[in-house]
């Protein structure tokens, strides 16, 4: 669940290459200056003194950017005791009146928040709220540039466990003795290689980072815009720290409440309703593959992953097409609106043969690029996803489960019949609870849900602004993955004119594409 769209991947990659070699503090540290941040100074227990109190070095790292590093105490609970924790920072300075710090996050979990501000930040917000703020980006622990989860060493063994065919039946004894040692072998590669931080990766940690990072920059309350993901990090924030919330737009909202398989199930039946939404539109789109009647189109895509899983199509480099890389590709692509094209290429290319717009679609889910992984987004996202929600482990209950997937996405579906066998596998185990936020006491709270919005539906931003609060709904009635700044006048004025004054709508605006 990330902010990004398809027309970025050269962007991205090339801002990976231009700053993978060198750490943001780095060049403070070698010409002793830079400008330092003056932190708020606010009481905190004596063992987080140090880490409150800490003034992070500002330097240029091109592009208009500044880079920082901070420090977070690994274990929240037992600071000071173990390695700590390196959070990379960037930002864009305000253009005019400046207002304070606007920290944004792109989802994910895994998502770079770094990249997407220092490359990205004329996407991530508009120009009115580029004049009132540091547009402030980071790395959530984990991820990317800061301390973060790393796995295997060689992407031969990452193109193996994400695009390896089973040698046995799916399903069968033999079958399920292979797909676990295939994740306890990516597990143990994880633990292996990212040491003690993989048990510390959880977005409660983030939550607590977040408020210090708020605090070392100097800002009495957050402000803050988070996207997919993002929304869990600022409800949560918000839940923890109400009386330190400013102005919190969250964007593509999660519903705190649900485990793990309501969340697949909801995103499924989204997926599904996004691709049916296509399918209504793909005559008008040019080059149509599929006949005019949805439910013959549907039905042709789903013999069509039934086939490849079959008789998966063999790319160049070794790798093999089968119905789970399809359904990643389809799923890249319906995030957007804007990239249902790319569907229409991937079916005609598939009919003969071909994988080509597949595998694009698939690696630019991935971070893969020539061959190589050019982030480490989706090691992240399993290492946050396994201690942020309980795995589900009995069988019965997996299977109705898997019988309910079918029901509501019975396009694309592939259900496991073991479960989230990865998770179940992980070193580390949820150790937290689920349940509702309120934010008792907080300040206006502004929730955007988009009505076909596939990978964060529309019910989750609605149940969210009911359990906190101070929530207040803004409903964008149209296709794809988050609203703000994809060039609705509605959506825009209404968020950037609480984040620029703190004004909220009477009602809801429903806002219509």
């Amino acid at each position: 669940m990330t902010r990004r769209r398809l027309s970025l991947v050269s962007a991205l990659v090339a801002s990976v290459l231009l700053l993978g070699g060198c750490t943001p503090g780095l060049l403070s540290d070698l010409l002793g200056q830079g400008e330092q941040s003056t932190p708020t100074g606010e009481e905190v227990e004596a063992a987080l003194a140090e880490y409150y109190e800490q003034r992070v070095t500002w330097t240029d790292c091109g592009g208009g950017a500044q880079c920082a590093t901070a420090i977070a105490p690994l274990d929240w609970n037992n600071p000071g005791e173990g390695d700590d924790v390196e959070l990379a920072l960037v930002r864009h300075r305000a253009t005019g009146d400046r207002i304070g710090s606007l920290f944004v996050n792109p989802g994910g979990p895994g998502a770079s928040g770094f990249d997407f501000i220092r490359d990205s930040v004329d996407f991530a917000v508009g120009e009115a709220v580029r004049e009132g703020y540091d547009i402030v980006g980071w790395d959530p622990r984990g991820v990317g540039r800061s301390s973060a989860v790393s796995c295997f060493d060689d992407p031969a063994d990452m193109d193996a466990f994400l695009f390896g065919i089973p040698e046995n039946e799916v399903g069968s004894d033999a079958w399920i003795a292979e797909v676990t040692a295939s994740s306890q072998n990516f597990a143990a590669a994880c633990a292996e290689n990212t040491g003690p931080l993989l048990g510390f990766v959880d977005t409660d940690s983030t939550v607590q980072d977040l408020d210090l990072l708020r605090a070392v920059l100097g800002d009495q309350q957050l402000h803050y815009l988070g996207y997919s993901y993002g929304t869990e990090i600022g409800a949560r924030y918000a839940d923890r720290y109400p009386d330190r919330v400013g102005r919190l737009v969250l964007d593509g909202a999660i519903d705190p409440r649900l485990g793990v398989l309501d969340v697949v199930i909801a995103q499924q039946a989204g997926f599904e309703q996004a691709l049916r939404a296509y399918l209504a539109e793909c005559p008008a789109l040019g080059g149509c593959p599929f006949p005019a009647d949805v439910d013959a189109a549907a039905a042709q895509i789903r013999e069509l992953v039934d086939r490849l899983d079959e008789a998966p199509l063999p790319a160049a480099d070794g790798r093999f097409f089968d119905g789970s890389v399809m359904s990643t590709a389809i799923a890249t692509a319906l995030y957007d609106q804007g990239t249902w094209t790319f569907l229409t290429q991937l079916f005609t290319e598939l009919r003969a043969g071909d994988p080509s717009t597949g595998f694009f679609l698939a690696d630019f889910y991935y971070g893969r690029e020539n061959g190589e992984y050019i982030d480490n987004s989706f090691e992240a996202f399993v290492a946050i996803n396994c201690l942020d929600y309980p795995v589900e482990t009995d069988p019965a209950v997996i299977a109705a489960h898997n019988a309910r997937l079918l029901e509501v996405a019975p396009t694309t579906a592939s259900p496991s019949p073991v479960g989230d066998v990865l998770c179940a596998n992980w070193p580390y185990q949820f150790a937290g609870e689920l349940g509702p936020v309120s934010a008792e006491g907080a300040a206006p709270i502004l929730v955007v849900g988009t009505t076909g919005d596939p990978a964060t539906p529309y019910e989750w931003a609605v149940a969210l602004a009911e359990q906190l609060s101070s929530g207040v709904l803004v409903t964008y009635v149209g296709e794809g993955h988050i609203a703000y700044d994809e060039g609705d006048p509605c959506v825009d004025d209404v968020i950037e004119t609480y984040l620029l004054t703190g004004a909220v709508p009477d009602a809801d605006p429903q806002c219509n594409a």
